[in-house]
């Protein structure tokens, strides 16, 4: 209970909001606007629980990850378990997520970064390719297709386009280096960035050693007072080593060692154990402004991923090309004292993917197994309507229809077979209601249906079968939400409470073999309630402390399965594995005059259950991190900034990320103990 006193000591200066941090330490609500659901309005107006990330929040953190940014967000946790390796949780979605990030869709800009089988390589993008992220947490169906977790809104633009030059370094524990370059030319309606980073790390297990080159050039150009234009392109190349879970035993032994040899099957060194991944995508996108009432925003993409992984059970090479589009129009009309907002619009991705499984032979491919063409395709159709009345009120209506299918040519079968799943005709609505208590402050409700089929890498076992039976996964949730700020300003709040019902819910499996496999598991229950705060104690500019915020996040969960039984065993009941009840994230945040920054940080995570029987749980745990920066300014056009900074200050150990039902009980992935970083950041402005 101990850890909770953090909650009741900082909570009263703040009941809770969805983390939003700007330079400015008078941030009001007002101001923040939010691109979700097309709403383009302050954050105060939006009936949503929608989190933004912005620039100071994530430089708070060391600048080798946006993990720490994102997991202040209450109801949101994002794991890498080993360097480079992401998975992202949003209200218990990674419960079917062994690695890799699903059930949530990824926009980069106005383009789909989820590809057409459900999977997101966020790993693609490095820490500076972040200006900003908005997080919707529940389901997002109505405009943004197949999610139940949510969607995560990804801005690479700055806020104002400033021509110049800047590097950064960073070095740490473990061996870790990051160096980042940008050029900037032009101005915002003429500008190129180009931009480079290379990170390297030992990990801090064995056979967890990573090295990541991402090169990014981006471009906007305003073509008339009408039209803008933008395109993106990156190239990343990425390796990284995977250690593989350890028992309870081999993790109390040395939770530093990666997976050892088990009966037929080699350990991760042996296997040579790890991901080669390259990815290439560019995307082009207009803005078109037809007159007052009608705006068009349109983008098309394409990608191609090529990636090898030799595992312990098997070598796999994948070739996963893929393109797609989404194109909103846009209508706004006064009625009275009313405005009237009309977004409608499409979305379609086809990918011609192509899977291979060889035997491992001490880290080499060696006999075929399996050999998949894999085409999948998915498109939707939406339309929303948002009325603002009077007297405070707004009415947000929307639905999206979905279909997609996913068609396996084996070529490894002698005469080679076809099988094909088809979902069709799922009908995703969504309704919510806002009341503008003050200018501040607003209360809403709100009710929405998500849905998620089954992604390829689920469908498609990593033995090669193909599942026919696996269902999509389907939910309504309810929503009631209570947001705004209060005491001059200075107390920010935003509090929600959830209840989730969800049908086939699917979970995974992993034999002993070391074989991912999915099953539908009945129905899950998920409730909750999340709250962000923050308070600000002092903002006076002249003083040498110059600014200071308290805040604090807080994440309640009750996740249950419902009706779950599986041959002999029945999980009806049990809590879901891989869910915290309770997470605390807390922190303050110190200015001076002088340019001295401080950020104090401390997560609070409690027990997790590992298994479907709830036999197992991971233990409970605290962590404390601290990071001290120094801004120097040159001149008005050249700059520095010089940090340093600690991790896991109580050295504590856990696992960040566990394989949850894993077969013989190889659930932990360990984290790194007590580390350090420093690094020093150089800005030139034309």
């Amino acid at each position: 209970m101990k850890h909770f006193l953090i909650i009741f000591v900082l909570l009263p200066f703040s009941v809770s909001a969805q983390h939003i941090y700007n330079e400015d330490s008078a941030l009001i609500l007002e101001n923040v606007i939010v691109k979700a659901y097309e709403q383009n309005r302050s954050l105060i107006k939006v009936a949503a629980p929608v989190s933004v990330i912005g620039q100071s929040q994530l430089n708070r953190f060391g600048n080798l990850s946006i993990l720490p940014a994102v997991n202040i967000t209450p109801g949101v946790s994002m794991e890498e378990r080993s360097p480079g390796s992401y998975r992202l949780n949003i209200r218990g979605s990674s419960l079917r997520s062994p690695f890799g990030v699903r059930d949530v869709k990824i926009y980069l800009n106005d383009i789909p970064l989820t590809d057409p089988s459900g999977n997101t390589y966020l790993n693609q993008l490095s820490f500076y390719n972040f200006n900003s992220i908005e997080i919707v947490k529940g389901p997002a169906s109505s405009l943004y297709g197949a999610g139940i977790g949510g969607a995560m809104l990804i801005n690479t633009l700055p806020d104002v386009w400033n021509a110049g030059a800047s590097i950064d370094y960073s070095a740490g524990s473990y061996n870790t280096h990051s160096i980042n370059a940008n050029v900037k030319t032009g101005n915002a309606n003429r500008g190129n960035s180009f931009n480079f980073s290379h990170q390297t790390s030992d990990g801090y297990r064995q056979q967890a050693k990573m090295r990541r080159d991402i090169a990014n050039w981006e471009t906007q150009l305003k073509v008339s007072d009408k039209q803008s234009l933008h395109a993106f392109m990156s190239y990343s190349d990425l390796y990284y080593q995977t250690p593989g879970g350890l028992n309870l035993t081999q993790y109390n032994a040395d939770p530093k060692q990666a997976r050892p040899a088990a009966g037929p099957f080699p350990g991760a060194v042996q296997a040579k154990a790890a991901i080669y991944q390259k990815i290439f995508l560019t995307s082009f996108s207009s803005h078109y402004v037809f007159n007052d009432h009608w705006y068009n925003k349109t983008s098309v993409y394409g990608s191609y991923t090529d990636f090898t992984n030799p595992g312990i059970r098997v070598y796999e090479y994948r070739q996963e090309p893929h393109f797609g589009g989404r194109s909103v129009f846009e209508f706004k009309k006064k009625i009275k004292q009313s405005d009237l907002q009309i977004d409608f619009g499409a979305e379609a991705q086809k990918g011609f993917f192509n899977t291979r499984d060889y035997s491992n032979l001490h880290g080499t491919a060696d006999s075929l197994q399996s050999d998949d063409n894999l085409n999948n395709w998915q498109y939707m159709i939406f339309a929303q309507a948002n009325l603002e009345l009077p007297k405070g009120w707004s009415i947000t209506g929307g639905a999206s229809m979905n279909k997609s299918s996913i068609s396996d040519v084996n070529l490894h079968a002698r005469p080679s077979t076809t099988q094909e799943r088809i979902f069709k005709n799922q009908i995703a609505p969504h309704l919510a209601v806002l009341k503008q208590l003050k200018k501040q402050m607003s209360a809403y409700v709100s009710i929405a249906r998500g849905f998620s089929p089954p992604t390829v890498s689920e469908v498609l076992r990593s033995d090669g079968l193909f599942g026919k039976n696996l269902q999509p996964v389907d939910g309504m949730d309810y929503e009631l939400g209570f947001k705004g700020a209060t005491l001059s300003n200075r107390l920010y709040f935003d509090i929600s409470a959830f209840l989730f019902d969800l049908n086939n819910t699917i979970v995974q499996r992993i034999d002993v073999d070391g074989v991912y496999y999915y099953v539908n598991a009945g129905s899950t229950k998920q409730k909750g309630i999340e709250a962000y705060s923050s308070y600000q104690l002092t903002d006076r500019p002249r003083q040498f402390i110059s600014a200071t915020k308290v805040w604090a996040s807080y994440a309640l969960h009750d996740f249950h399965y419902g009706n779950f039984k599986q041959v002999n065993d029945d999980f009806s009941k049990n809590k879901l594995p891989g869910a915290a009840p309770n997470v605390v994230v807390a922190g303050i945040d110190v200015q001076s005059k002088a340019g001295l920054t401080l950020n104090v940080t401390y997560n609070y995570s409690d027990k997790i259950a590992l298994n479907d029987a709830n036999s197992v749980y991971g233990s409970s745990y605290s962590l404390l991190g601290a990071k001290l920066g120094f801004k120097i300014n040159v001149d008005k056009k050249t700059g520095a900034i010089i940090f340093a900074g600690a991790d896991n200050i109580l050295d504590t150990k856990y696992s960040l990320g566990y394989d949850i039902n894993a077969a013989a009980g190889r659930y932990y992935n360990a984290a790194p103990g007590r580390n350090f970083y420093a690094g020093v950041s150089l800005k030139f402005n034309q």
